[in-house]
């Protein structure tokens, strides 16, 4: 019992640690650059976040054609847009019956007919757009946050091997060219990592997209992409610390970029769900780590042993 509550006073002061160093980042020059850039990017809802990550599921910055090149880019000739549902709310004129406001009753005119008033009423509709992905575009570069961790890890082979234990669902590498580390595909169900990164870098992003795969698998979840994000990153920080990797460079600027406002409302309201969630892994994640070292021991063992 003691050693759980110890774990958990101890996750517990790792998001403190977490919450000061976004803090910081909000009061940095680089900071307010960045947002200069980023204000015109939307944030979607979560039907459309579903849209996106099904057409596109290594999508990072995404806009519409028109934002692009106020941003110094443009579409690339040829790029396929994203389809997405931007409201198009639309008025209705109708005329309906006049009602006494003492009685409750029709109002009506000296021939006793009912008496008639005219109403707009505002409608909902949504209309189909095109947006793009950064990916789909050229030009000048945009401002950054964070900064791709470098680093080797000596026992990255059980690392990585205790990640895939730990995952719902498989873990694959790909190649592409965007700055996206990694994606969940909830269509495939599969986690897919850039290759090539550093050891620091593919481990924590193996972390990140495994708090998705297990916080935000179901089509009917209905949090928007800003907090699924912060619980993400959040989660990846926190175990990252506990097996004694620091991922501050990265994690503190890209959680500022997902952040609403200096208050941090996404992650404060996701507190007790990042909590909870980065213990179970911990827990999981080190059986799976003495399970995996056993099992390299062993192996090596009998590598050693003389033959017969």
């Amino acid at each position: 019992m003691a050693e759980k509550k110890g774990q958990t006073d101890r996750i517990k002061e790792l998001t403190d640690k977490l919450e000061a160093g976004i803090k910081e980042v909000f009061t940095s020059g680089r900071y307010r650059e960045y947002l200069s850039a980023m204000n015109k990017f939307h944030s979607y809802s979560y039907n459309n976040s579903l849209l996106i990550l099904m057409q596109k599921p290594e999508a990072s910055y995404v806009a519409g054609y028109k934002t692009w090149e106020t941003l110094g880019r443009h579409v690339k000739k040829g790029e396929k847009g994203i389809t997405i549902l931007a409201p198009c709310p639309y008025k209705s004129v109708n005329y309906v019956d006049v009602i006494e406001p003492d009685t409750g009753q029709v109002k009506r005119d000296e021939q006793g007919n009912v008496m008639k008033e005219r109403k707009e009423i505002s409608r909902a509709s949504f209309k189909a757009i095109s947006i793009f992905d950064i990916s789909q575009t050229e030009g000048k570069p945009l401002p950054e946050l964070v900064k791709e961790l470098q680093g080797e890890i000596p026992d990255y082979k059980i690392l990585m091997d205790s990640i895939r234990d730990v995952a719902p669902v498989p873990i694959r590498f790909d190649v592409w060219n965007e700055t996206k580390k990694g994606y969940y595909d909830l269509e495939n169900q599969e986690i897919v990592i850039k290759s090539g990164m550093s050891d620091l870098q593919t481990i924590k992003t193996a972390i990140h997209e495994t708090t998705h795969s297990i916080l935000h698998k179901d089509k009917e979840h209905t949090k928007d992409s800003a907090t699924m994000e912060v619980e993400a990153e959040s989660v990846a920080f926190v175990v990252c610390q506990h097996l004694g990797l620091d991922t501050s460079d990265y994690s503190f600027g890209y959680l500022a970029s997902w952040s609403s406002d200096k208050d941090l409302p996404e992650l404060k309201s996701s507190l007790q769900t990042i909590q909870k969630t980065a213990h179970d892994m911990i827990e999981q994640l080190d059986r799976a780590i003495l399970k995996n070292t056993n099992n390299l021991d062993i192996s090596l063992t009998v590598a050693d042993e003389p033959m017969k």
